[in-house]
Order: structure tokens, then C-alpha cells, then sequence
């Protein structure tokens, strides 16, 4: 990705001014997608501002709504009771026909069929878990990777916002490359810690040599720890991957005899979800070990 200028004050304004578009959007998500107000928001031009939107993030406006709209929908088909229709409109469709097609357009099942058999049910309660359950483990040793990142407060599927943030910031201040890597590091046990507690990190790995620009609010440098991880390669929707945890650290883990280490566990996401359907995801989990 360019950058739409080398000026450092003009690189703020426009992170600043579509960050406030990013945070609209998450924040508005069951609303009418108005252009014109995103353009006020964004304090540009409403013939000009949706062109510099997917000059930095990659896709329209309109295509991140639809993305994120199916990403909640997802999650909360397999992790709540909420009625089909009722999500439908609280996704912003009019009506549940138009959102069950869109649904099944992305992620390859209707919604009813996806709450049934989706991902997310091949995997029992924690008190059941099984070992007959399977998931591509490897032991590696990996040095010590720098990153780009910003801190997330609060639910994890919401990091999805911080990663749009992140891309807006590190498209205006080109610290893109082509071997460019994205990383999601998860401080807290979702299942013990209060949802709006709960510390992650969006990240992507620093290019060298960093620019200064790099190290400006609201990025900031952190390191992953060097040295021993067990390795998990799922593939599906981030949505499911809650009982994959619970599989890697409830069943591989005791079963291993590998000892944990004091490290938090760590996500690399392997393709882009603006251009991969959900079912297609590739992410590699790391757990630390001594």
C-alpha cells in the first residue's frame, strides 16, 4: 500500500479523520450505511473520501460494513440463543431473506444450518472435551519478532476495529512490505476475566530499518518473546476459534507433557480476510513453553 503524502502532519490528519470513520462504523453497525455522513465524519470531500477509504484499507466502505456485519452475525449464531431474525436485524438487513443470502454467499451455509453445523459444533462442552478431537500441532523454536502495534481494550472479536485502525495508520506511514506480517497477542483468559477487561494487541511485524514516523501514537513498539512454542494451525471463521483454545490448552496441552510458560499466547493470521472467505482463514496459534 502508498501512503497519500510523506508529510508528517498531513499522515495525523488523515489517520485521525478515518480512524473516526472506523470507529463510526464499528459503533453504528445495525445503522443505514450513509455515505454522505462518513464523509462528514471524515471531514473530506463526499466525491473524494470513499477513494482515499480503500486506498489505505484495502476495500470500500461498503464492503468493510458487510464484513463486519457478517463477523458479528457469525459469532453471535454460535454463541448466543438469539433468534435468527433478530440478528438479521440487528445486522442491519431488512428483512431475513436478504440476510440469509448474503450470509451464505460468505460463509457457505445459510444461517440456520451454520448455528447447527457450523465449525464451532464440532467442538463439545469444556466438561466433554475429548481427545479424539484433532487440530495440527508442531513444537518450534522461533527468535524474537518486533512488531507495530496498538492495545485493545475489551471483547476480542472487537480487535477487529484496532486492526482497521492499524491498517490506516500503517498505510499512510508505508510501513507495509511484502513480507509484511499480522499479529494478534491475547493478554487475559476470556473465560475468567470481565469482556470489557480484557487486554490484546493488533500488531504487524516493524520493517527495518523503522522509520520514525513509526513509533507515533497510536502505534507503538512491542516485542514477542523468543524461544520454544507449541504451534496450532487452524482454518474456519475467527468466530469459532474460542473452543479451538479450549481444545489446545484443555486436551493437547496435559497430554503433551510440554510445561506452559509465563508468556501470553499469540495469533498469526496467514491471509487477509477482506479477500478470503471465512471458511478459508488460515491462523496459527502459539502457546509458550518452557
Amino acid at each position: 500500500m502508498s501512503a497519500l503524502s510523506t508529510s508528517p502532519a498531513l499522515q495525523v490528519s488523515y489517520e485521525r479523520r478515518l480512524s473516526r470513520v472506523t470507529n463510526y462504523l464499528h459503533a453504528h453497525l445495525d445503522e443505514d450505511l450513509d455515505l454522505n455522513k462518513l464523509a462528514e465524519i471524515a471531514c473530506m470531500s463526499p466525491y473524494h473520501w470513499h477513494r482515499i477509504y480503500r486506498a489505505i484499507h484495502g476495500e470500500s466502505v461498503v464492503a468493510t460494513v458487510k464484513r463486519l456485519r457478517l463477523q458479528r452475525a457469525a459469532t453471535l449464531l454460535a454463541r448466543s440463543d438469539m433468534a435468527i431474525d433478530q440478528i438479521a436485524e440487528f445486522s442491519g438487513y431488512p428483512n431475513l431473506q436478504s440476510f440469509t443470502r448474503i450470509f451464505a454467499s460468505v460463509y457457505g451455509q445459510p444461517p440456520a444450518r451454520y448455528r447447527k453445523e457450523g465449525s464451532h459444533q464440532q467442538f463439545p462442552m469444556p466438561d466433554e472435551l475429548s481427545a479424539d478431537l484433532h487440530f495440527p500441532v508442531s513444537i518450534t523454536s522461533i527468535a524474537p519478532v518486533q512488531l507495530l502495534g496498538i492495545d485493545n481494550t475489551g471483547s476480542y472479536m472487537s480487535i477487529s476495529k484496532t486492526f482497521d485502525i492499524l491498517t490506516g495508520c500503517a498505510a499512510s506511514r508505508q510501513l507495509f512490505r511484502e513480507d509484511t506480517r499480522w499479529f494478534g497477542i491475547y493478554y487475559d483468559d476470556a473465560m475468567t476475566v470481565d469482556e470489557d477487561k480484557l487486554r490484546s494487541k493488533a500488531c504487524i511485524s516493524a520493517p527495518h530499518p523503522l522509520p520514525e514516523q513509526a513509533l507515533q501514537a497510536p502505534l507503538s513498539l512491542t516485542e514477542l518473546r523468543g524461544g520454544k512454542y507449541a504451534v496450532l494451525t487452524y482454518k474456519g471463521p475467527y468466530s469459532d476459534m474460542q473452543p479451538v483454545y479450549r481444545w489446545f490448552f484443555g486436551v493437547w496441552l496435559p497430554a503433551s507433557g510440554e510445561e506452559i510458560d509465563d508468556a501470553p499466547p499469540f495469533e498469526e493470521y496467514l491471509n487477509n480476510p477482506r479477500d478470503t472467505a471465512p471458511a478459508d482463514l488460515l491462523s496459527n496459534i502459539y502457546m509458550p513453553l518452557r
